[in-house]
């Protein structure tokens, strides 16, 4: 096997696990919010404490990872994460009330720093340790990591709770975490010219330019990257897509447990699916996004399936709510999410052609805007659906959709940061 499927496959274990830290939270809310006497709205902010801490590690992220290398970075997220999965557990042994819940705060915010920098470095290592022909194949089939992560979160905590306990359940996830670091921080490289095993045959199939290491970044190349139309225009489709994959991937488990009434092991089986549509999106996304932009050119390659997907997705939601059967709406669900994540793929493959060597910031920047969506949405999300108002909630997600659709007729991703002119 070639070196950089091994570093793939890493990859796809940091996303995987990050989305099981990030998400248990939402799942285990059902037992914690009597344990511990939260409210909905309450667990809303600890959404939102996150939110916006992975949302301001992310540019920060994305360029202290180009400085320091692959290594180093994955390194730290996976010793800090593990630090911050720990004391959600742990802080209720030692508080109560208010200082409970401003230690739940704070390691929600600690989870999303050390989170912050997980996608803008795998966009960042896809571009040294790949052809760009695999570009959008590569970020789709990491985005399935991570929702198979998202997949296994909903039943692994409610099995691990029934017998553990919610503590004992996210204790337990924090194991695999400590051996996928101590894995990479042994086998990890951040070229693929420094890792011993890679052969010259390997090395061959790459752009030249695109095996060494980047510049530091300099505050006019900053400048210049977050002033880029496309950059512009990416970021903010990618907020309009992320304001649905928060509600989906942080609020429909509690959707399918208090509005269509799912219970015990048939809740974290229903929960599970809409993941498992996700996770197919994010896959057939990128081979899609690819084989396009080989067969057509990039430009287009890369506008089709979020022209067509995010107004279905939009549609979808409104299905969701509009359907009786509970099934159907887990399938609704299950169909928007696969929508959604079909997009994965062509937008970060996209502004890693628009960035190229500056990928790391570059998809900083992208991740900036798709995260504060989550800021946003989690209070709201929060306010309306502990009173209920489960419609209207999934009526603003569908109009994002729409929006975020409607911006790639603007979007070209031949049009490269620093460049005068379209390039091909």
């Amino acid at each position: 096997m070639k070196v950089r499927w091994i570093i793939f496959l890493f990859l796809c274990g940091f996303a995987m696990l990050s989305y099981v830290q990030r998400t248990s939270l939402g799942v285990a809310a059902q037992n914690i919010m009597p344990d511990l006497h939260l409210s909905q709205l309450q667990i809303g902010w600890l959404n939102a404490a996150f939110a916006t801490c992975y949302t301001l590690a992310q540019l920060p992220g994305g360029v202290l990872g180009q400085r320091y290398g692959a290594r180093l970075t994955y390194a730290a997220v996976g010793l800090v994460g593990l630090v911050a999965t720990i004391a959600t557990p742990l802080a209720p042994v030692v508080l109560a009330g208010t200082a409970l819940f401003i230690a739940l705060l704070a390691a929600q915010g600690l989870l999303g720093l050390s989170q912050g920098p997980v996608f803008p470095m795998t966009a960042a290592v896809s571009q040294t340790w790949f052809p760009q022909r695999q570009w959008a194949m590569t970020n789709g089939t990491i985005s399935l990591g991570m929702n198979i992560g998202g997949a296994m979160t909903a039943p692994l905590i409610v099995v691990l709770t029934a017998h553990l306990g919610w503590q004992g359940a996210m204790l337990w996830i924090a194991l695999p975490a400590v051996l996928l670091t101590a894995a990479w921080a042994w086998y990890g490289r951040d070229t693929p010219k420094e890792h011993p095993r890679v052969t010259p045959e390997e090395l061959a199939e790459l752009e030249p330019s695109d095996l060494e290491k980047p510049a530091p970044m300099t505050r006019a190349r900053m400048m210049q990257i977050v002033g880029q139309r496309d950059v512009l225009l990416l970021t903010f489709a990618y907020f309009c897509l992320n304001i649905v994959f928060y509600l989906l991937s942080t609020w429909s488990f509690l959707y399918l447990v208090q509005e269509r009434h799912f219970t015990g092991l048939e809740s974290g089986f229903a929960g599970m699916l809409p993941w498992i549509g996700a996770g197919l999106g994010a896959g057939i996304g990128g081979l899609l996004s690819d084989h396009m932009a080989t067969r057509i050119g990039y430009r287009w390659g890369y506008r089709l399936v979020p022209m067509f997907s995010l107004p279905l997705a939009g549609l979808l939601l409104l299905v969701t709510v509009g359907v009786s059967a509970p099934y159907a709406a887990v399938l609704a669900l299950m169909a928007t999410f696969f929508m959604i994540e079909l997009n994965e793929g062509p937008f970060w493959a996209a502004m890693m052609r628009v960035a190229r060597s500056d990928t790391g910031a570059a998809t900083g920047v992208l991740n900036t805007g798709g995260n504060f969506a989550g800021i946003v949405s989690a209070p709201v999300i929060g306010a309306l659906s502990g009173a209920g108002n489960w419609h209207a909630t999934f009526a603003i997600a569908a109009a994002f959709a729409f929006v975020g659709g409607a911006c790639w007729f603007a979007i070209d991703p031949d049009r490269r940061v620093g460049a005068r002119h379209p390039c091909g």
